[in-house]
């Protein structure tokens, strides 16, 4: 019954693979491997989120320990406040995913996400309370139940946080669009950026509890496109579901990936001397042209698994101060324990104001992006699919094609029953001819279905 954990969490749809009896067993799990006096949970505007919640609430409670409920808040907020008080934490959240969707991310004390070997022990007490049927709680404190709270006020330290890191800086006169993707960031963005001073127009920031990530926000930028060129803003700032992510739009229109961003910040803190050991850590998804650029500036790249964990674990391993995703997680160590999108985009507006620059100016000369292929095929066993011999023969072809000239990588969604096939070439007709016989080759092999009915998703380039 192992493998519930993927990329970032424990995530399903809501009420059906991730169902109140298992919420409510992940929290006694959580609860006996995370030992610890009080626990605080957040969620993101889902509707299924207060449902979760209380299971998993009360799966911490039977086991002995507080909860401290903080309402509707941000994933980084609540990590923020779990570095605070050194105490573990949960989100009920599942990101950017639909809206049937929901999660659970757990954090260690200290506002940190667990590591493999944590989360093993956790599936495995898990898997002894649902195969068993144990029904018996075991409270590692002492206390008996643990007692419930409300304290929606701890948002109000979160903002204070994210005023903070700007050291007494502002944004005023900057025009900036915020789009909230009707989620956990829905009060809290809008409210900080007006505070710092800049001129801000929020979309998608009204949350019903069904429109999370609907046509908006970091996986949707179409609506803030035409927001920041309809206003003629300087800036765009597209979070997610939960917002521990942010992709931005410049003046003109443009979409900046997390990439990009990651690459105006490296060098931007390597030319203040603040880029510790002159490294920045990025995963395996990392375009080749941020790579291409490092290496011009004598920056250093250290390289990740997928996941803005593993990215925390290789800055903290070496005291190192950036590092991110692609996707828009981008992780300043010295300011927060995960990625932030509020944070991230209040940084990248003091970017701009501090260099007196527009972003379009500012990204297009800090690297030069390689058109970008990225596939998505839906397949019942993704592990199975990437170790079969018929892909990794594929793989090898494509790889000897490409060698000097771009790059290929297969690897199973950590969130969704999917194959991402990804390929960088310098010609986009390269890449896209790569990344059609690999995805052919999944397609015939596992599906036994006829060519053309994988699931293709964005090319960059």
């Amino acid at each position: 019954m192992g493998g519930r954990f993927g990329t970032d969490g424990v995530r399903g749809v809501a009420n059906a693979e991730l169902t109140v009896e298992l919420a409510l067993a992940l929290g006694r799990a959580a609860a006996r491997v995370l030992p610890a006096e009080s626990f605080l949970v957040g969620r993101d505007t889902r509707r299924s989120g207060p449902m979760l919640q209380a299971a998993l609430a009360a799966g911490l409670a039977s086991e002995g320990a507080d909860v401290v409920d903080l309402g509707v808040l941000p994933t980084p907020g609540v990590a923020w406040v779990s570095a605070q008080r050194k105490v573990p934490a949960a989100v009920i959240s599942a990101s950017h995913n639909p809206f049937a969707d929901n999660g659970v991310k757990l954090f260690d004390k200290g506002g940190v996400k667990l590591p493999d070997a944590t989360e093993e022990l956790i599936e495995a007490e898990l898997d002894r309370i649902l195969g068993d049927g144990e029904r018996s709680p075991r409270p590692p404190t002492g206390h008996g139940v643990g007692r419930l709270r409300s304290e929606p006020e701890a948002a109000e330290g979160y903002l204070d946080h994210l005023v903070g890191t700007l050291e007494g800086r502002d944004l005023s006169g900057l025009r900036i669009v915020l789009d909230c993707a009707q989620g956990a960031a829905s009060e809290v963005a809008p409210a900080v950026f007006a505070r710092l001073g800049a001129e801000v127009t929020a979309i998608a920031c009204e949350p019903d509890g069904s429109n999370i990530n609907d046509g908006c926000g970091s996986t949707h930028p179409e609506l803030l496109v035409a927001e920041v060129l309809a206003r003629g803003a300087d800036l765009g700032l597209a979070l997610d579901g939960d917002a521990d992510r942010l992709l931005a739009v410049d003046s003109e229109g443009k979409t900046r990936t997390g990439d990009e961003l990651l690459a105006l910040f490296a060098q931007d803190l390597a030319a203040r001397g603040r880029l510790a050991g002159n490294t920045v850590v990025v995963t395996v998804m990392t375009n080749l042209g941020f790579h291409r650029a490092m290496a011009a500036r004598g920056i250093e790249v250290r390289e990740t698994p997928v996941g803005d964990r593993y990215v925390l674990e290789a800055l903290d391993a070496d005291g190192l101060a950036l590092g991110g995703e692609q996707s828009g997680h981008l992780v300043f160590r010295e300011l927060s324990t995960t990625g932030d999108g509020v944070l991230t985009g209040l940084l990248l507006a003091d970017l701009l104001r501090r260099a007196g620059r527009p972003l379009a100016e500012l990204a297009d000369g800090a690297m030069e992006r390689l058109p970008q292929v990225l596939v998505n095929v839906a397949v019942p066993d993704p592990a199975a699919a990437v170790a079969s011999e018929e892909v990794r023969a594929a793989l090898a072809e494509a790889e000897a094609e490409l060698e000097g000239r771009g790059r290929v990588l297969l690897r199973p969604s950590g969130t969704e029953p999917l194959v991402r096939v990804m390929v960088e070439a310098e010609e986009e007709d390269l890449a896209a001819a790569v990344a059609d016989r690999i995805r052919t080759v999944v397609v015939q092999g596992l599906l036994g279905v006829e060519p053309g009915e994988g699931t293709p998703a964005a090319v960059s380039s």
